[in-house]
């Protein structure tokens, strides 16, 4: 279907890049990268711990440096970190693919968001709602320049099954004379 191309997932934390990205990954026939993961592979250390020693902007330059060699390949689905879009340059690297944005409304991230207390660096002790909501106005521009916007909000294999219909869609689109 997807000749070989690979898929860049983005979308906030908590809307399913992951779980999403597996069962994309089984039913193509792909392989399977979750970028935070890559990155502590790479770091030997765990996100939330690069955030806290060296900051954000350290976390961002590993980021796009594991990005760039991922790229590199083919036939991957690749869930990317929230705020992978923020930087420029890594749109470049998305666009060796096809970008699928997971769109959650704020609900639905927070009730997925609960169940993981302290394990998001960018949430930190405060007001998780309006961290969120402050955090999807920086960054909704950003995903809406994704190939394509697919509902985030119900259950993993759902969304999985919504994408791989937009995909073909999307592809239908774009073959179109």
């Amino acid at each position: 279907m997807l000749k070989g191309v690979s898929l860049y997932l983005v979308g906030m934390m908590g809307s399913g890049k992951s779980t999403v990205g597996r069962l994309l990954a089984e039913k193509l026939g792909y392989g399977f990268v979750d970028l935070d993961a890559l990155i502590e592979q790479v770091s030997g250390k765990r996100v939330g711990e690069i955030f806290e020693r060296a900051g954000e902007a350290v976390f961002r330059d590993l980021e796009s440096r594991v990005l760039a060699e991922v790229s590199a390949y083919t036939r991957l689905v690749v869930a990317t970190g929230g705020g992978a879009v923020l930087t420029q340059r890594n749109w470049g690297y998305l666009h060796h693919g096809v970008v699928v944005w997971l769109d959650a409304d704020i609900e639905t991230l927070l009730g997925r968001l609960e169940h993981e207390p302290g394990t998001r660096p960018l949430l930190g002790g405060g007001d998780r709602r309006r961290r969120l909501v402050e955090l999807l106005g920086e960054r909704t521009r950003l995903y809406a320049q994704a190939d394509v916007r697919v509902s985030a909000a119900g259950l993993p294999p759902e969304v999985a099954e919504e994408t791989l219909r937009c995909l073909a869609a999307r592809l239908v689109e774009d073959s179109a004379p």
